[in-house]
């Protein structure tokens, strides 16, 4: 977990002490929990797009099979009561939760696990179609058994890892016969969770209700979620101060308001209930640009960046710098022994001249596009500093700001970038969401994986072996030389880590109470009178 001292010790420390006291409290069934949303995804099914932003919404009507907890084993069952992989890697069974139904009054069987997991994780969904290449069939002995067949060994490490993110079933019966991606069930959900999903208003809301039929009564205690659409940050935090909504997650309150707003009465700043789902800030980089192809320009990037000083001026203290793709708060695969590459302008200058690339006259050596990420505050921040620092060293950079829709599509499937600022998401495990961001071959239009044109044999064959390898000891030591060859060719520049603080009205109980708590479904989140 990331921490930063300045204010928590004295004010969101004692918030969230108070928070875990009221724990033991009776929950209290009733009312609307109103939430801020700053951006409205074209496609909510999170079977096909597993991303924060669809899950914020989805996760509480579309479930998974597994979810994250805290403590051992580390996953708490869904719609799956248990899982065991085969010794030699190429079958995983499921115990699926008997009697549950989706809100349409269908039953969930395993038909619709197998469904999901050949048409849409495996062919469509921009993470599954990787960690679920090799799967070849899945048998269904039973309503309340699926069976997963894989070509090539599979490690049941990788496959528990990714349930919660990976693993969200919705009905066979719905989009079986059609064309998926363009099926209207991916705007208007369905799902076995505790919400059921109401409307969506363009620009001004989407409503969730309280699912009566829930499988595990008597929850949800909510009436209902609304969340709001609010792209101002300035105007999140106004509506939090007048109560206007009760929680905003992803830190969409701008973080230069958080301790103000913790020293408020009736408001709490909370860091827990992210730890699944570390983000990192990177520079992107398209390698069809013959001078970024050039790895001494590359590293000559690197060196222009100042990572402490995106920490304390962009992040204010809440981010650490980047050391490589992998964060370090896991252990089972994190490395510091790789190349690194502090802040030295003077160097970067000196591997511009080795490449050719000499300043002019007017003291530029090249221009390019910068177009950075619109989705935090800090991704649009981290663009303009770039820009100031790569011009520092005789870089000229042009921003190019898009709209969240135009972004993705200028970056992963038109490849209409230099350089941008991106934010990929640690999902615990680096064959889950952070190896497709180095491996080489994968189709365009796939949002969030290496669409850079950026291709390396050795990466490839490290990333081919450790999908594969059983034996966690074996896959942990592969991920170490996956990050040792990341770091050396620098596909993409790695600058710092970060996960996400919620600001919340203190009536609103169970907040964080899992390590992915604002994706998950908040079945036991209550409002205090």
């Amino acid at each position: 977990m990331l921490t930063r001292r300045l204010f928590l010790a004295s004010t969101a420390a004692p918030l969230l002490w108070r928070a875990r006291q009221l724990h033991a409290e009776t929950p209290r069934r009733g009312g609307v929990l109103v939430v801020a949303a700053d951006t409205e995804p074209r496609n909510l099914n999170p079977a096909l797009v597993a991303s924060n932003g669809v899950f914020y919404v989805a996760s509480k009507v579309i479930e998974p099979l597994a979810e994250m907890a805290y403590g051992e084993p580390g996953l708490e069952p869904r719609l799956a009561l248990a899982w065991e992989g085969s010794a030699d890697g190429r079958s995983l069974l499921l115990r699926l939760r008997p009697g549950v139904r989706f809100h349409d009054g269908t039953s969930f069987t395993s038909a619709d696990v197998a469904y999901c997991a050949l048409e849409l994780w495996k062919k469509h969904q921009n993470l599954g179609r990787v960690v679920f290449k090799d799967l070849e069939a899945v048998e269904t002995p039973d309503p309340a058994t699926a069976i997963l067949r894989f070509s090539a060994p599979t490690p049941a490490q990788l496959i528990a890892n990714a349930l919660p993110a990976l693993t969200a079933v919705v009905p066979r019966r719905l989009f079986e016969g059609t064309d998926p991606l363009a099926n209207p069930h991916n705007q208007k959900l369905v799902g076995t969770g505790p919400f059921r999903f109401v409307e969506h208003r363009p620009g001004q809301y989407y409503r969730l209700e309280r699912n009566p039929d829930y499988w595990d009564a008597p929850k949800p205690w909510l009436d209902g979620i609304v969340y709001r659409v609010l792209p101002d940050r300035g105007a999140i935090a106004a509506a939090l101060e007048s109560g206007e909504i009760h929680l905003a997650a992803f830190s969409a309150v701008p973080l230069a308001d958080m301790q103000r707003l913790a020293k408020l009465p009736g408001i709490a700043v909370i860091e827990k209930g992210y730890e699944g789902i570390t983000y990192q800030l990177v520079v992107e980089i398209n390698h069809r640009r013959k001078e970024l192809a050039d790895v001494r320009v590359r590293r000559a990037i690197a060196h222009a960046i100042d990572r402490d000083f995106v920490v304390r001026t962009i992040f204010l203290g809440w981010a650490q710098p980047a050391s490589g793709p992998i964060p370090r708060f896991d252990g089972r695969f994190y490395t510091a022994d790789v190349p690194a590459y502090p802040y030295d302008p003077r160097r970067a200058e000196a591997l511009l001249d080795e490449a050719g690339l000499r300043r002019g006259a007017d003291g530029v050596r090249f221009a390019l596009d910068l177009l950075p990420a619109p989705w935090f505050e800090q991704t649009r921040q981290m663009g303009e500093y770039l820009r100031q620092a790569l011009k520092a060293i005789g870089i000229e950079a042009r921003l190019v700001v898009k709209d969240p829709a135009g972004h993705q599509k200028a970056v992963y499937t038109d490849h209409a970038f230099d350089l941008a600022i991106g934010s990929p998401v640690y999902r615990n495990d680096p064959a889950i969401s952070t190896t497709i961001l180095y491996e080489s071959g994968l189709p365009p239009g796939v949002p969030f994986s290496n669409q850079y044109g950026w291709a390396e044999p050795a990466m490839d064959e490290v990333i081919r072996t450790a999908a594969r390898a059983i034996d966690p000891a074996e896959r942990a030591a592969l991920y170490r030389r996956f990050q040792t060859l990341a770091m050396e060719h620098l596909p993409i520049v790695p600058v710092v880590e970060f996960t996400f603080l919620t600001v919340a009205r203190t009536n609103v109980r169970e907040v964080a109470s899992n390590p992915r708590w604002a994706v998950s479904n908040w079945a036991d989140c209550w409002l205090a009178a």
